[in-house]
């Protein structure tokens, strides 16, 4: 059931504004891109051997860090990341194994070595394994213990429904802060500035604070402690970095904005990682404690507190219904202007392409076209599924 709201309010009228980013290499943001690396994988290798994906969630992964050896001119991993995943999934299909140890270690390794500077997956990680194949209530036995490639789901399958009760949001266009807040990270995080600056990590939180137009932005950033020889030549690289983050700033129409840059060190010590993440040091991350689909953390916006990584591509809607949310919102917005919000819920066993309730909020709709807008996206969820599965969506 589709329902139209007519409003043009905006975040940008608010007199106040709070926004986060979590980076790449935060633990929380680390779990949520391990769980779903090893959701595409697992389905990857399902087709690829059995034609079909056998159905599993990797949505519950933990990872507690290591210990490292840090100071001036060093930075050396001494204990290992162990990242333990909890979840449900098929572990043979009839007779035939699927490597599911393999398949874990494999994403959490790719994943690790992509956002950390020097990680060695065969000395730095373990991977636990929490993983079952029970069933769940009203399942069948092929849902999680198949007896043979015919009881796995094909993509693009017809007649599935909705794996459980979700309630997903989604808004666009990002308003002036919630763009600054998420190119900074993107930057910092980016190919271009790692390779100008090479001492720089990856653990990058961002926070920003909108008063009227007047702009605050904290931005914590560790260096690679092998990288920086003295506390003088930290504060030295420091002040270069800065510099160029506000300059950058100054060319996103903010004009009036102030930066605190690792706020951390007021206390005299330099913000130093061996591999560039506080998960050096035995920090913990969790799936679902960092950023929304948009990759930021709005709490004045509507927003799901659903966790999307790692869940089922097939027919869990939390996951789907999530990415749909703010794809339709984004179309919204650049098909009839002004700002949108779109609300999905669904109730379980519902038809993947009859969600519930549909609402949609723009300011001057053409009810006729948005509604087409609508039945055309909600009818998308097959191609979804293989964008998440042979693509990748970005969820953090």
């Amino acid at each position: 059931m589709l329902s139209i709201e007519r409003t043009s309010r905006s975040v940008e009228d608010l007199p106040y504004e709070l926004v986060e980013r979590k980076g790449v290499g935060h633990p929380d943001t680390m779990c949520d891109a391990i769980a779903e690396r090893m959701s595409r994988y697992y389905s990857l290798h399902c087709i690829q051997e059995f034609g079909g994906v056998a159905h599993h969630w990797f949505d519950k992964v933990t990872l507690y860090g290591g210990g490292a050896d840090i100071g001036y001119g060093r930075g050396e991993l001494t204990s290992p990341y162990r990242v333990k995943v909890f979840g449900k999934a098929a572990f043979r299909v009839g007779d035939t194994a699927i490597p599911v140890q393999d398949i874990m270690f494999r994403a959490a390794a790719d994943v690790l070595v992509e956002v950390t500077t020097g990680f060695d997956p065969t000395r730095h990680l373990v991977v636990e394994i929490g993983v079952v194949d029970h069933q769940g209530s009203g399942r069948g036995v092929s849902r999680y213990q198949p007896g043979s490639p015919g009881d796995l789901v094909p993509l693009r399958s017809c007649g599935l429904v909705s794996n459980d009760t979700n309630l997903l949001h989604g808004y666009a266009p990002l308003s002036r802060l919630e763009r600054v807040v998420l190119e900074l990270e993107n930057l910092i995080n980016g190919d271009d500035f790692k390779r100008r600056h090479p001492d720089t990590g990856w653990d990058v939180k961002v926070f920003g604070s909108r008063r009227g137009d007047t702009f605050s932005l904290v931005v914590n950033m560790p260096f690679l402690a092998a990288h920086i020889a003295s506390i003088d030549e930290y504060w030295a690289r420091k002040a270069v970095i800065q510099q160029e983050l506000e300059q950058y700033v100054a060319t996103q129409h903010v004009d009036d904005f102030r930066m605190l840059m690792n706020a951390t060190d007021r206390n005299g010590r330099a913000y130093l990682t061996a591999l560039g993440s506080v998960a050096d040091t035995g920090d913990v991350g969790v799936v679902g404690r960092g950023n929304r689909v948009n990759g930021l953390i709005t709490p004045m916006r509507p927003m799901s507190i659903e966790a999307p990584a790692g869940k089922n591509p097939l027919d869990h809607t939390g996951k789907i219904y999530n990415v749909m949310a703010m794809r339709l919102a984004q179309q919204v917005h650049e098909t009839f202007g002004g700002p949108a919000q779109v609300h999905i819920f669904t109730s379980k066993e519902a038809p993947l392409e009859r969600p519930d309730e549909v609402v949609v909020t723009t300011p001057e709709p053409d009810e006729p076209a948005l509604g087409a807008l609508v039945e055309a996206m909600v009818a998308s969820t097959g191609d979804l599924t293989v964008e998440l599965i042979e693509k990748g969506i970005t969820l953090w």
